[in-house]
């Protein structure tokens, strides 16, 4: 295959972001894919170390991938001078790239349906408990997403909190680091992500429950 297959990274996890829109195996390893080919599509001749670091997954991982798009004939490897790999989209290959670039658009709607409902549920439940001022923690998709659905509600966005301080950082409000969370009034928290690790963090800070809230 041109590079030795190294295995996930030091965690023990790959560390591909993929906008992925259920914890389906199969829709991750379709994101993942599709993600290669549209790489290999554009530069035939890119390293497999390449693709990992271009696309945040683990050496192993995309080892493995490029090995079952062969397989399953999708794409076809060339040797070339220097041992240079050259990775050939096949017709099938191109057929297979548009059916999972059709599944991903789908479901990316589905997912973007399912998450204006949940925040707009947890959003009500704000207004119902009387909050006005409103942190979020957090400041990536879902926090921006979060932002979006908050215009026309009577919600005040107070200001976002992550690892570092920049002013006027998130859509003109300020970044706060976890280190300010005291000096801050504000009448709510939302949890801008699906996994408990930062509801725990938010209150290992002295955070009161009952102002915490998640998707």
């Amino acid at each position: 295959m041109g590079e030795e297959a190294a295995g996930l990274d030091k965690t023990g996890r790959d560390h591909y972001c993929v906008h992925s829109m259920n914890n389906s195996e199969t829709d991750r390893r379709d994101a993942i894919a599709l993600k290669i080919l549209d790489e290999l599509s554009r530069e035939s001749s890119i390293t497999q170390r390449t693709l990992s670091s271009r696309l945040n997954i683990a050496l192993g991982l995309v080892n493995v991938c490029i090995r079952n798009l062969a397989k399953k004939g999708y794409i076809k490897i060339r040797k070339g001078p220097m041992n240079r790999v050259k990775y050939i989209l096949t017709p099938q290959g191109f057929t297979h790239r548009v059916g999972l670039t059709y599944n991903y658009m789908n479901s990316s709607l589905r997912h973007f349906k399912d998450l204006r409902s949940r925040t707009d549920g947890v959003y009500r439940e704000m207004v119902r408990s009387g909050v006005r001022d409103l942190l979020i923690w957090g400041d990536g998709e879902l926090a921006e997403l979060s932002y979006m659905f908050m215009r026309g509600l009577p919600l005040r966005l107070v200001g976002v909190i992550d690892g570092k301080n920049e002013e006027k950082g998130f859509f003109g409000h300020n970044i706060y680091s976890r280190e300010d969370l005291s000096q801050l009034c504000y009448d709510a928290i939302l949890i801008a992500s699906f996994g408990k690790e930062d509801i725990r963090k938010v209150k290992a800070l002295g955070v009161d429950e009952k102002k915490i809230y998640s998707l």
